[in-house]
């Protein structure tokens, strides 16, 4: 599943940088050239404090979660940490109704476009649809194997303890009752190595999409010479970075991955807008925001993120911890995590106006 997952990372990054080098066909649009707030030299140097900032944002924010166990009231057992953790998937999700998608709207609904096709179809909705359910398939195919795979190893064990309960019970009830108490045992472990499963899931395909919304969103900073909304763009994406990477960091500490493996996931998030931003800052003399090729990667790379994001958000944390026993034993844990889901949203919503 992790060489899975890396590859996927791979092409998509392959699939940016090959179709924004090709040969464009049609014309740019060179409507930023008349646009007072074009400024390449002045706006070099903030993109190189943004690459730093951000990262730094990037690396507190997904690595804060990791080290919580030494902080007792920030511990996955506790209520604080399933607030947080809501609050953070608020942010996912606002990311994806707020930012991505309504950029790829904004891509493929652009006047740069020919009117065929991309005037007489929303193919970002077409796409981020699509994309929800195949993130929906793989999350579901990637825990049926997993689960499948358990299950042979253990089930075998287990009847060989049922079989053996009976015939012992029929000799002495203290013995039936030790072997019975071992079997609860084995189920127990079995159900919590379930959900071992699902964390581990959930946290390798939310790092997907959030690697590629990443690369996506760097970029088209990188390439950007308008210091009029540069500055602003820091900010958000620093706010963005940090508490995004907060909610993949809660999703990786469940997933009780050893230290490498963490710290590739760790990696990977943290570099990744960083990587855009330098990859677009090395190509801004080729790449055109307004190119045909351009709006049609970028918006439709942006769609599928969305889709991604939005399904993420919803099903795999909101949905899963609010159904969980424990939330649902808890009316006014449930409230306090609400009200954590709509300030997140409503934070990331608000940084729409700026980014």
């Amino acid at each position: 599943m992790a060489t899975s997952l890396t590859l996927l990372k791979t092409i998509f990054i392959v699939f940016i940088v090959i179709t924004l080098l090709t040969h464009q066909a049609v014309a740019d649009c060179e409507s930023e050239s008349s646009n007072s707030c074009n400024n390449k030299r002045k706006a070099l140097p903030l993109k190189i404090i943004a690459i730093f900032t951000i990262l730094i944002s990037s690396v507190i924010g997904v690595s804060l979660p990791l080290v919580t166990r030494s902080v007792p009231a920030l511990r996955p057992e506790n209520d604080l940490f399933i607030i947080v953790k809501c609050f953070a998937a608020g942010i996912i999700l606002g990311t994806g109704f707020m930012h991505v998608l309504p950029d790829s709207f904004d891509m493929l609904g652009s006047d740069c476009l020919e009117k065929k096709p991309w005037h007489e179809f929303p193919f970002s909705g077409l796409v981020a649809m699509f994309s929800a359910i195949i993130t929906m398939m793989v999350d579901s195919l990637a825990t049926s194997v997993y689960t499948k795979k358990f299950r042979t190893e253990v089930t075998p064990a287990a009847e060989t303890n049922h079989a053996g309960d009976q015939e012992i019970g029929a000799v002495t009830y203290g013995h039936f009752h030790g072997h019975h108490h071992a079997a609860e045992t084995k189920v127990a472990e079995g159900t919590e190595w379930q959900q071992l499963l699902r964390y581990r899931v959930v946290a390798m395909v939310l790092e997907l999409g959030i690697v590629v919304h990443s690369i996506v969103i760097g970029l088209g900073m990188g390439a950007s010479n308008n210091t009029c909304t540069i500055r602003g763009l820091i900010a958000a994406l620093c706010f963005h970075q940090m508490f995004e990477g907060m909610g993949l960091g809660g999703c990786i500490l469940q997933a009780e991955y050893k230290f490498l493996k963490k710290a590739i996931m760790v990696f990977f998030f943290s570099v990744t807008t960083p990587f855009g931003i330098a990859l677009g800052i090395a190509m801004s003399t080729t790449y055109k925001e307004n190119s045909p090729s351009a709006l049609i990667t970028v918006g439709l790379l942006n769609a599928s993120s969305a889709g991604l994001l939005i399904y993420m958000a919803l099903v795999d944390l909101l949905s899963a911890d609010f159904m969980s026993p424990r939330l649902q034993g808890s009316v006014k844990l449930q409230l306090k995590s609400y009200v954590a889901v709509f300030l997140g949203a409503g934070g990331m919503s608000l940084m729409a106006k700026w980014a």
